[in-house]
């Protein structure tokens, strides 16, 4: 299982939001390159940074991605407001994968699902990340703002049936919240053949990360518990 630490943007600043609200956010540093390498030294096997003010279309923090993954040797995995393919293809000219969310979804429900067999043609299905956030079992997209009416295990199953084998998920109610992650929700997607999934949210102490990991994900995102020093790279590593 690999452990991933989140790095989250808005205006050039690392952040962390509560249940994905950008006004309730707390300022951890204004210098996400040092950051990042904070956590490469610390042994993290990949980092995961999303672009909040793309996600909820308040600007970009798209060159601070490019330069922290300059300064770093491990991959980056960006997330948050890619909604076209040739932002996504000028990403992954620096980044190992690319989280896609809110498009996946809207090519999903408009039925032109041929755009997203295309994009596995073209980039590779390790390459793209289908972010399968959720609110009471139900997608979300928007930056979660945006409540879809599709079901969890319908959406991931679909994708799969699409050709895509990389997911990451996240139970919006628990984001920020230190309140344990959402684990029967985790495990009933990590039970579909074929699936690759990224576990976040609610993560605050070890034993958390101990109980997804009996689920056999593919990684585990470390926020919020990571920047309160409740939870260590190293100490999770060791699990």
């Amino acid at each position: 299982m690999k452990i991933i630490p989140a790095i989250d943007l808005m205006n050039g600043e690392v952040v962390r939001l509560f249940k994905g609200d950008p006004n309730q956010k707390t300022v951890y540093s204004k210098n996400p390159v040092e950051i990042a390498k904070k956590w490469e030294d610390s042994g993290a096997d990949m980092l995961h940074l999303v672009d909040l003010d793309a996600t909820i279309g308040l600007g970009e923090n798209y060159e601070t991605i490019r330069e922290i993954s300059k300064n770093i040797s491990i991959p980056v995995q960006v997330a948050g407001g890619l909604r076209d393919i040739t932002k996504i293809a000028s990403t992954l000219d620096f980044a190992e994968r690319v989280v896609i969310g809110t498009l996946a979804m809207q090519l999903k429900q408009s039925e032109q699902e041929q755009i997203l067999l295309e994009m596995i043609s073209q980039f590779g299905k390790q390459r793209l990340v289908v972010s399968i956030d959720h609110v009471n079992g139900e997608i979300v997209t928007h930056g979660w703002q945006k409540n879809t009416g599709v079901k969890l295990l319908n959406a991931t199953n679909e994708f799969t049936n699409d050709g895509f084998s990389e997911f990451l998920t996240t139970n919006v109610s628990k984001d920020g919240t230190l309140e344990g992650p959402d684990i029967m929700s985790l495990k009933q997607i990590c039970q579909i053949n074929g699936t690759n999934i990224i576990a976040s949210g609610g993560i605050s102490k070890l034993e958390d990360v101990e109980e997804i990991k009996k689920c056999n994900p593919y990684g585990v995102i470390l926020g919020k518990a990571l920047y309160e020093g409740l939870i260590s790279i190293e100490e999770a590593k060791t699990i």
